[in-house]
């Protein structure tokens, strides 16, 4: 049975992601477009008998707007195969979202309007009457909620008849007196020559003529009624281009439309007091981004945040750390293979272990951020920050991404596509290294809590993700100045309203990322863990001593083949090898530290042992050095890929490696030398 093909279309901040997933009860699957780096979210499940395909097309203002994410839904609605449309509109900003509504009903296709979010705009005192939109605009209307499913099963419903009935419904839209007059004539031309094409009404054509729609113009270019309709058209543009005093008829239609939004909100709408919800909205922006206030106050979350990290991320640790000890000894006991035993003991499952460890850290911190950025604040971050962006030549909007790499490159990366600026694109892509990622947490809580203790990790922690953040904004501005040279674009971002996130929302977002962690502790992880050991433990020498072993094995001829790049820095061969080893996953870094330094036995960020032997054989400024390099060199191999599929190629790879080292080497070694003459 061929599956009804459903695409949802709606502005950002709609809630599309949500709505789908409620209608699915299951997890998204997500990917790109064809050709392009913009994510695709799609959906199969069966419903009364239907198999259905769903797609979440990007979020766009309109159909004819020039970002990517823009190009990819126009292009989408425009050329693919498709069933039905979902407009998923918000409920609460009626106004605003209508516009593209308009403009998706002049694509003539069978469509859905879905009120979302109306469970909102009840709490706020807006009474929509939907049974009125839908006669207004001759669209299939439901009011329905993601958060709590009301309508949902209406909705699938609706859609179902709608696909199976033979006949799409016409628009009820009605233009302004001098649009109505010209559409009239128009109209009764096409009727009077019988001219059909598809099965589009009269009156569609005439509007797709007169608003000038160049894919309608290309298809009856040829057709001899195209020369007929000439003089009409020639007449009808010259009386609407005197009404509206102007000539431009893409400006016209906004008119239009922007007329017609208004008038279906003062129909439809009515609101128990006007001004409660944006009183209460601006009660907390005062606070919030208060020009002195609003900056101390997202540094005190984000201070929190990573304090929460540290300290309630400890807790779990040692039953994880049992954990993998148990499993090592129960494995290792069954081994009698001496070799075969250390490989999967002290390689997979001492450096696994050694990585997943962290994972209650990284669930912290996930969570932290997922709960900002779903709440609406972090787009007031981004409004707040964006008058100190400029002064280093960033767009306000780059902030999201930014804020997006404190937990993963990758995500960070493909963030950046909402900068339409390609040179402000390229530089935000270039300084998201700089926002250490959550991959670098592991490092920074090993070396905190070795070389400061514990009770000051947290606060070190904060010192060394806001160092990285301010050192970024530095890079920022001298890459306007010396390479991206140019003005940046001016700053338009939508404020969506603060919204309390429900618990399932945060665990899709935490959990797909924890996941996606825990998949690359099994994949790029495990397969570095194993080379390291390999690595560490042949060629074999005949020598008791496994120092001896492993100053000569493999590991150890290539961190001395580098010590005289790293030797200004304070780094030995051990600590040369476990940063180049921190290439393919920065994870790998304190696995690697573990077998280096502790060979042949499971090791722990909190090892007693492990903490002994760092303080024992790493001095102060060498452990700072090694942080402040790890916070600023190439990201892990799995995000240097995302990099350079989005800057546009590998040569942005080979600069973004240049570029990264000499400001890390160059850093690393102030830090070291600044270290020696402060103790």
């Amino acid at each position: 049975m061929t599956p009804m093909k459903i695409v949802l279309a709606g502005q950002p901040n709609v809630g599309k992601s949500s709505l789908i997933n409620a209608m699915s009860n299951s997890r998204l699957k997500v990917g790109n477009f064809s050709g392009v780096t913009v994510e695709k979210t799609q959906i199969c499940f069966e419903h009364h008998c239907h198999q259905i395909e769903m797609i979440d097309l990007p979020g766009t203002y309109s159909i004819n707007g020039f970002s990517t994410e823009e190009k990819v839904a126009r292009n989408y609605l425009l050329d693919k195969d498709y069933d039905v449309i979902i407009n998923v509109v918000d409920a609460t900003h009626l106004t605003r979202n209508l516009l593209l509504t308009l403009e998706l009903q002049n694509l003539n296709k069978k469509m859905v309007l879905a009120l979302n979010m109306y469970d909102e705009a009840i709490k706020e005192g807006i009474h929509i009457d939907v049974e009125q939109i839908e006669a207004l605009t001759g669209i299939p209307t439901v009011a329905v909620s993601a958060n709590t499913k009301e309508g949902i099963e209406e909705l699938l419903d609706i859609v179902h008849n709608y696909y199976d009935s033979d006949t799409r419904i016409p628009s009820n839209i009605n233009y302004s007196d001098a649009i109505e007059e010209e559409l009239y004539h128009l109209t009764k031309f096409f009727e009077a020559k019988h001219f059909e094409y598809k099965d589009y009404t009269s009156r569609e054509m005439a509007i797709k003529m007169l608003f000038e729609n160049e894919n309608f113009y290309a298809k009856i270019h040829d057709k001899p009624i195209f020369a007929q309709i000439q003089p009409i058209l020639l007449i009808a543009s010259d009386k609407i281009y005197t009404y509206h005093e102007t000539e431009d008829i893409k400006e016209i239609q906004t008119a239009e439309f922007q007329s017609i939004s208004h008038g279906i909100r003062s129909e439809t709408v009515k609101r128990d007091d006007e001004r409660l919800p944006k009183q209460f909205t601006k009660k907390i922006d005062n606070i919030l981004i208060n020009k002195y206030l609003g900056v101390p106050i997202f540094l005190f979350f984000m201070w929190g945040l990573f304090q929460l990290t540290f300290e309630i991320g400890a807790i779990p640790m040692d039953y994880i750390d049992a954990g993998f000890a148990w499993l090592g000894n129960a494995v290792g006991s069954t081994i009698s293979h001496e070799g075969l035993r250390s490989l999967i003991v002290d390689g997979i499952i001492a450096g696994v272990g050694a990585v997943v460890l962290f994972l209650p850290n990284i669930i912290i911190l996930y969570i932290g951020i997922a709960l900002l950025e779903t709440t609406g604040y972090m787009s007031r971050v981004a409004f707040l920050l964006d008058g100190f962006f400029h002064k280093f030549g960033l767009h306000g909007k780059s902030f999201i991404p930014l804020v997006t790499g404190f937990g993963c490159s990758v995500p960070a990366y493909m963030a950046t596509r909402t900068l339409k600026n390609e040179k402000d694109r390229l530089i935000t892509l270039f300084i998201i290294g700089f926002m250490s990622c959550g991959a670098k947490l592991p490092v920074y809580v090993l070396f905190a809590g070795a070389f400061f203790g514990k009770d000051e990790a947290g606060n070190v922690l904060f010192y060394i993700y806001i160092a990285g953040a301010l050192l970024g904004l530095v890079m920022a501005k001298a890459l306007r100045v010396f390479v991206f040279k140019g003005e940046d674009e001016p700053f338009v971002m939508e404020m969506p309203k603060y919204r309390f996130p429900t618990m399932k929302l945060i665990y899709m977002i935490v959990s797909q990322k924890a996941w996606s962690y825990l998949k690359k502790a099994g994949t790029f992880i495990l397969a570095a863990s194993i080379l390291i050991w390999f690595a560490s433990n042949y060629p074999k020498v005949d020598s008791p001593n496994l120092a001896v072993q492993l100053e000569n094995s493999y590991l150890g001829q290539i961190g001395k083949a580098s010590v005289p790049f790293f030797e200004p820095l304070g780094f030995d061969w051990k600590l040369s090898v476990a940063l180049e080893t921190g290439l393919a996953a920065k994870e790998v870094v304190v696995a690697t530290l573990g077998i280096l330094y502790n060979v042949g036995e499971e090791v722990t960020e909190d090892d007693d042992r492990l903490l002994a032997e760092l303080k024992k054989q790493i001095p102060l400024e060498t452990a700072i050095a090694f942080i402040t390099f790890v916070m600023i060199y190439l990201p892990c191999f799995a995000a240097s890929m995302v990099f350079a599929k989005e800057a546009g190629g590998y040569k942005y790879l080979g600069y973004l490696f240049v570029f990264t080292t000499t400001v890390a080497w160059i850093m690393s070694f102030i830090a070291y030398n600044v270290t020696i003459v402060l103790t």
